[in-house]
């Protein structure tokens, strides 16, 4: 069965810090870019951060720049994004998800062309 599971989120004071986990197994990692996503409530889905798990290259959004930082530990078949200067509108459920190729095809297809979605974890912010 593949998953591909978001975890670590919580209740955090404005400022603050989190550091979330996507743990995948199910299909060859390696061979897939991995993206975090977040979704508030009446918001459209944002895309955060890719990284190849092949080669370690990142994207970020214009947008996510500075804030937000995404990494992979292919031995433990786990991607993480550390998240700084926590703001009240950061509060959405927050999300990973695979896409089998490199990291511009998942740039360029965006969120609608990944493969693998699992269930996400609340993130709230508080002021």
């Amino acid at each position: 069965e593949v998953q591909l599971q978001a975890s670590g989120g919580g209740l955090v004071q404005a400022g603050g810090s989190l550091r979330l986990s996507c743990a995948a197994s199910g299909f060859t990692f390696d061979d897939y870019a991995i993206g975090w996503f977040r979704q508030a409530p009446g918001k459209e889905r944002e895309v955060i951060s890719y990284i190849s798990s092949n080669d370690g290259s990142t994207y970020y959004p214009d947008s996510m720049k500075g804030r937000f930082t995404i990494a992979s530990d292919n031995a433990k078949k786990a991607v993480y994004l550390q998240m700084n200067s926590l703001k009240p509108e950061d509060t959405a459920v927050y999300h990973c998800a695979a896409r089998k190729g490199d990291l511009n095809g998942a740039v360029r297809i965006g969120y609608y062309g990944m493969d693998y979605w699992g269930k996400g974890t609340q993130v709230t912010v508080s002021s």
